[in-house]
């Protein structure tokens, strides 16, 4: 598996204009390379003295966007995060799956109906979690449970010491930008 980048310019298929890359609360994903990051103003963070880059566990079948419920994938793209402390996974970050551009491909190819695609839209302008039980799938966490296998069913899955550690850098609320990476 590859060393972790310093920064976030040296992840590849990135665009080094978008804004989000230099936020001060940033989670980086590389299904590729089953880690997870943590930056900080485009600089991998350091917690406890060592960089802050996991290892992790991914669905059944890894390659490839998510496109719909059942499909053991993880999206790839742009997303917020939040807590979600009820969840039965440890120390739950909710990823707020889908994002836009996946629910206007969702309603292109007759995935979601314009209802669907519409209250998703209002869910992510108010920073909210959009609605989980469609056909295009839900629920994509970002959660404890063990790194060592692609055990999830989508989610991202860390050793619980390693998202107590990332936990421990974010917002309380949870609230930050997550890029999933291929």
């Amino acid at each position: 598996v590859p060393a972790c980048p310093s920064t976030v310019e040296s992840l590849p298929g990135i665009d080094p204009d978008d804004p989000r890359l230099r936020g001060e609360h940033l989670i980086v994903v590389v299904k590729s390379a089953r880690r997870i990051m943590r930056f900080r103003n485009g600089a991998l963070m350091r917690t406890d003295g060592s960089a802050a880059c996991w290892t992790m566990g991914l669905g059944p079948t890894p390659v490839g966007h998510k496109l719909r419920e059942g499909d053991g994938k993880t999206p790839e793209g742009w997303y917020r995060t939040s807590d979600k402390p009820w969840s039965q996974w440890y120390a739950a970050i909710a990823v707020h799956y889908p994002n836009r551009r996946d629910a206007d491909a969702a309603r292109a190819d007759g995935r979601l109906t314009v209802d669907q695609a519409s209250q998703t839209v209002r869910a992510l302008a108010a920073d909210r979690k959009p609605p989980q039980t469609t056909p295009v799938g839900g629920e994509i966490l970002i959660h404890g449970g063990g790194n060592q296998t692609d055990w999830t069913l989508g989610c991202i899955a860390m050793a619980n010491r390693d998202i107590d550690a990332l936990r421990a850098t974010l917002p309380r609320s949870m609230v930050t930008d997550v890029l999933i990476l291929p």
